[in-house]
């Protein structure tokens, strides 16, 4: 069993940053790291996955070149750098563990997919 704690959430407002923090304990059974997000009345979407092999990443397009997925190895955590926060990227945000390949994980598909273990989420609210 993976086990998986975010932390980092918070309100801010928009063009601020959050880190958001991910610690990953249990077994070692996964490959494949990423956060999800979903807002009240919206569908869940893969934010970004990260190879934990190499630490090759995918992003959604809606955060590419705003938000920084990345992780420490030592620490068994992982992180979400966003930067600039707009509006629209308010929502719960998830912490995901996955196994696959090292493409499965930087795939699109692996961001639509639904990964075997989930934290509780940490709640992200950007004001105008």
């Amino acid at each position: 069993q993976v086990r998986l704690e975010e932390s980092g959430g918070g309100s801010v407002q928009a063009g601020g940053s959050l880190r958001l923090s991910c610690a990953v304990s249990g077994s070692t059974s996964y490959s494949c790291l990423g956060w999800f997000r979903q807002a009240p009345g919206k569908e869940r979407e893969g934010v970004a996955s990260i190879w934990t092999g190499t630490g090759t990443a995918r992003y959604a397009e809606t955060v590419k070149d705003r938000f920084t997925i990345s992780q420490d190895n030592a620490e068994k955590t992982l992180y979400l750098q966003m930067n600039p926060l707009r509006p629209e990227d308010s929502a719960m945000y998830y912490c995901a563990a996955g196994g696959g390949t090292g493409y499965d994980c930087v795939s699109a598909a692996w961001l639509s997919s639904t990964p075997n273990y989930w934290g509780q989420g940490t709640q992200v609210t950007v004001s105008s």
